[in-house]
């Protein structure tokens, strides 16, 4: 197991290692095991097809086993380091040799692939063979950049988690290409937008990796270099300097990429003036354009709403205006909600507050997981928070999950987030352990002050509140903190440690509370979070969602579905705010979740009128069911499906 080689001198805490924690039951542990035994075989065949994806046969091509035509997107690279990631850590947590050895195949065929100068990508290399008009930089929508940010991170795993070279050969090849190209764009004053940029995250990984500090002044200059691109766009975040950014705008995924990478660099450099702009931008995202699950990018299509009115800057999965959120066309493709995470996580080891690990908790159980069935071989792309039965129009996407996408970018990306979903449990500083996520999970800890044991997580979480800690395996005993997330949607709980028993309030809710442990004998500290239904609401510029709640209970975002209520459409229910919700666990797809079930009204239904008369009446009583927005769309229902729902006002009834 190897350990970075740098400590981020500007992070005050760090991640545990790949291989130090592990799920071992409760939601988490069956998402890993059905990541591992169902999602990665399903992608790694839709790779290996040559009459489908054509990703894999697009390395044999390139690397002169095949003749043949470069096929597919132009990301196809990426996504296939995407899936090789998340199939390196979960081969070998379960040490399945089979997988270790196909993963070495890939490796070779990467590298036979590569040119002699370390330039990779198969688009590319092809086409400049058959003379096809396809050159190396000349398109920014191929997606180098994107690609090689994939592959140096997964070469970073394999490193980390095997110890073999083989892998990190070919990216420390590939870092040496773009490390001429970015000089000589220095020179010449000749800068390329870098779209989805994907690299900045790899090469300060790659820099942590090797301790190599070319890595880093790379990464450095690639992301000053932006300043430099001419006409830019704020599609890619570049029409004004970085520096000066005060709003989150654009394509969702090339920004919250962007703002993670550059989080990595403060990590590392302390420059107060990116510090300063990554908390303006993340403001802008987290009070004025994030969707209730987590999900961000909004519209389908649209325009920059900050630029030059009379030169509106169209573009795909926008950023639109502050509070400008729309359910039934709700873009949030999947990898801008995991770009999402991958930026909290990073402001959250520059300064642990609870708040960042809220948001990263509320997109990974909420919009991450609604985009693969509960089977784990189909997706979405796009992640609607309202389905109806009949609209006259078409959106871009699928209303149901499928087992291929055209644009295949988010099933990978999952796929190894899932894979690496137990990473975010923990974080380390020196006398300190602080949790993230909250999971049924055993971990080896090992603090810089000495303390050596297993950390045992017990619990049901995220569909039962009790999260109890003990300790095993103990090597050194030595006193620790262990500083536990109250998550922001607390109420009331309470800690047990010992003779201590702390109340929880709402005042101690999005923040951490510090547990002093004296010793590790004995030690047992149980995490009591009482977990009550709530109706939230939007603020009323959010326009779609004026008069109506949503239901959430602990971390979890639930919805309706068509299956669940016994009416001729979802739109005809009113919530009660009073009602009671008893909490019942139904099956769905042989797993088992909380249901809430309650009573609700029905008005009567609407006709096609654009405009209707108010008319007073007394709406009838119903028995409605709601699930976890993560869980819908698995049952083969061909219904609606909503999160915000109107409310019912008792004193309907007496007027």
């Amino acid at each position: 197991m190897i350990q970075n080689a740098v400590k981020s001198p500007y992070a005050a805490v760090k991640p545990i290692h790949p291989l130090q924690n592990r799920w071992t039951g409760g939601l988490w542990k069956e998402r890993f095991d059905t990541c591992k035994t169902v999602t990665i075989p399903h992608i790694r065949q839709l790779f290996e097809d040559e009459n489908g994806f054509h990703v894999v046969e697009n390395f044999r091509i390139a690397a002169g086993q095949k003749e043949g035509h470069f096929k597919g997107t132009p990301f196809g690279d990426g996504d296939f380091y995407k899936w090789m990631e998340g199939a390196i850590l979960t081969a070998v947590l379960s040490e399945d040799a089979d997988m270790l050895a196909q993963i070495d195949a890939y490796i070779a065929l990467i590298a036979e692939a590569q040119l002699e100068d370390g330039y990779i990508s198969t688009k590319q290399i092809i086409g400049e063979r058959q003379g096809n008009g396809v050159v190396r930089q000349g398109d920014i929508n191929d997606f180098e950049v994107y690609n090689i940010g994939h592959l140096l991170t997964a070469a970073c795993l394999h490193y980390k988690t095997t110890g073999k070279t083989n892998f990190m050969d070919v990216a420390q090849k590939a870092a040496q290409y773009r490390k001429h190209l970015y000089e000589e764009a220095a020179r010449t004053k000749e800068v390329k937008t870098a779209v989805c940029p994907s690299h900045y995250m790899g090469l300060i990984e790659m820099y942590r990796t090797t301790g190599q500090e070319e890595y880093l002044r790379l990464a450095e200059l690639s992301i000053n270099l932006r300043d430099s691109v001419q006409n830019g766009l704020d599609d890619n975040q570049d029409r004004i300097p970085l520096r000066t950014h005060d709003k989150i705008v654009g394509h969702a995924v090339r920004s919250t990429y962007l703002y993670a990478g550059v989080a990595d660099l403060y990590a590392e450099t302390g420059e107060k003036t990116l510090y300063d702009m990554l908390h303006r931008v993340w403001a802008s995202c987290i009070h004025k354009k994030i969707y209730i699950t987590g999900g961000v990018g909004a519209l389908y299509n649209g325009v920059s709403p900050y630029g030059n009115f009379w030169h509106d800057q169209k573009m795909h999965q926008a950023f639109g205006y502050e509070y400008q959120l729309p359910n039934i066309t709700a873009y949030n493709e999947t990898c801008a909600a995991l770009g999402n995470v991958f930026w909290n996580y990073r402001m959250f080891l520059l300064e642990p507050r609870a708040v960042y690990f809220d948001w990263i908790e509320r997109t990974l159980l909420n919009v991450a997981l609604s985009a693969i069935n509960l089977e784990g071989n189909k997706y979405f792309y796009e992640n609607m928070l309202r389905r109806t039965k009949k609209l006259d129009y078409e959106l871009c996407w699928p209303l149901h999950r499928t087992e291929s996408i055209s644009s295949f970018c988010c099933p990978p990306n999952l796929m190894r987030t899932i894979a690496e979903s137990a990473q975010y449990a923990y974080t380390l500083s020196e006398d300190a352990i602080w949790t993230g996520l909250y999971g049924d999970c055993e971990a080896k800890i090992t603090l810089e002050n000495g303390a050596d044991f297993v950390l045992a997580q017990r619990t049901a979480y995220p569909y039962d509140g009790k999260i109890r800690f003990t300790a095993s395996q103990i090597k050194q005993d030595h006193p620790f903190t262990l500083r536990l997330r109250i998550p922001g949607w607390v109420k009331s709980g309470c800690i047990r440690y010992g003779e201590q028993n702390i109340p929880l309030t709402k005042k101690e809710a999005g923040t951490y509370v510090a547990i002093e442990i004296r010793s590790l004998q004995d030690f047992c500290v149980e995490l009591m979070l009482d977990m009550p239904v709530r109706m939230t609401q939007a603020h009323p510029f959010v326009e779609e969602c004026v008069g109506q709640v949503a239901v959430e209970r602990g971390p979890l975002v639930y919805c309706m579905e068509t299956p669940d209520v016994e009416a001729s459409s979802l739109d005809q229910v009113l919530i009660d705010p009073a009602a009671e919700a008893d909490v019942q666990m139904i099956e769905v797809e042989g797993r088992r979740i909380p249901a809430l079930q309650m009573t609700a009204r029905l008005h009567k239904p609407w006709t096609e009128e654009l405009y209707q008369e108010y008319e007073e009446e007394e709406p009838e009583k119903v028995r409605i069911q709601m699930i976890p927005y993560f869980a819908w769309d698995n049952r083969g229902a061909d219904g609606e499906m909503r999160i915000w729902t109107p409310v019912y006002h008792a004193g309907m009834e007496e007027r």
